[in-house]
């Protein structure tokens, strides 16, 4: 009874602690990680970061151009002169213009990150410096603006600093952070238990049953194919999960399968031992009984 008690108990706790953990980091409710000064023109350039592609280190960010009244016409509410903007990191650079009479639509950049996979689910990603050039005109005058960045990726933490702090730019450069959300790890790891937990269970009942601790049962036999076909789908429900051949498939998914593997082979092996039919010969290679005669009885002398 108290380990049942204590088992409620720990499951209870550990479940509060996951919706904690998700609910203050890597919720993937949109929030602003960095806001530049506010400018006296009112331009803004907001930098949403949307998602990160863990396979190939790149950052996917929409960016959005608000032009203060100075570059709007009074009239149209348009551009009065072309606007372009400008965002470069270490080695990708990306630039859109917008001509006189029209208005800046949002538009995805791709930012290219270090990183490395491999460490999965501990991996972290660190950006070059990043900065942002907001001009006007074909002579490209410089054109303040506010910098705002919002993260809206789901699992991560994103940290921005400021490469030179005493640097006046304030489109930048900015240098940004990627580590995996404490929610995100856990999942993970709860899911590489899980696999690691049905691995050591089939071998437990697989080795009870093939000793004769146990009886067999035939119906589960299936359990174990069930088993074998729900590494994969685990496999692949790893948040974020890795690509095939990582550190996981080699120390963790690959040994699961052939564990797998092992214990469905043992009961199969008590399957044949414990419903092998009864060798009973045809009833008419039998050999006839001879009948024995009936004892007799002395009958009474009649009187």
């Amino acid at each position: 009874m108290r380990l049942g008690i204590l088992g409620v108990v720990l499951f209870v706790g550990a479940y509060a602690l996951s919706i904690g953990l998700y609910v203050n980091n890597g919720s993937g409710h949109p929030h602003v990680v960095v806001r530049g000064p506010s400018t006296s023109d009112g331009t803004k350039v907001t930098i949403d970061a949307e998602e990160i592609k863990s396979d190939n280190s790149v950052l996917v960010a929409n960016v959005n151009v608000s032009p203060g009244p100075a570059l709007l016409d009074a009239l149209t509410h348009n551009l009065n002169d072309d606007l372009s903007v400008v965002l470069s990191s270490a080695v990708t650079t990306s630039k859109r213009t917008w001509p006189k009479g029209t208005l800046p639509d949002v538009f995805r950049v791709s930012l290219a990150v270090s990183g490395d996979v491999a460490n999965w689910p501990f991996d972290e990603y660190h950006s070059g410096p990043i900065v942002a050039e907001l001009s006007s005109g074909s002579s490209y005058t410089p054109v303040p603006a506010t910098v705002t960045l919002v993260d809206r990726l789901l699992g991560w933490k994103v940290d921005v600093s400021r490469v030179k702090e005493d640097d006046n730019n304030v489109l930048g450069p900015y240098r940004v952070d990627l580590i995996r959300a404490p929610s995100t790890v856990l999942a993970g790891v709860a899911i590489l238990g899980v696999l690691i937990a049905l691995a050591c269970l089939a071998l437990f009942v697989a080795v009870e049953t093939i000793s004769d601790r146990r009886k067999f049962q035939p119906p589960m036999t299936t359990w174990y194919a069930a088993m074998l076909f729900a590494v994969m789908p685990l496999r692949n429900a790893l948040p974020d999960a890795p690509p095939f051949g990582s550190w996981i498939d080699v120390t963790i998914v690959m040994w699961v399968i052939v564990v797998l593997g092992i214990a469905m082979t043992l009961y199969i092996v008590c399957w044949w031992r414990h419903l092998r039919p009864d060798a009973e010969k045809p009833d008419a290679e039998k050999p006839e009984t001879p009948e024995t005669p009936a004892p007799l009885v002395d009958q009474p002398a009649p009187q």
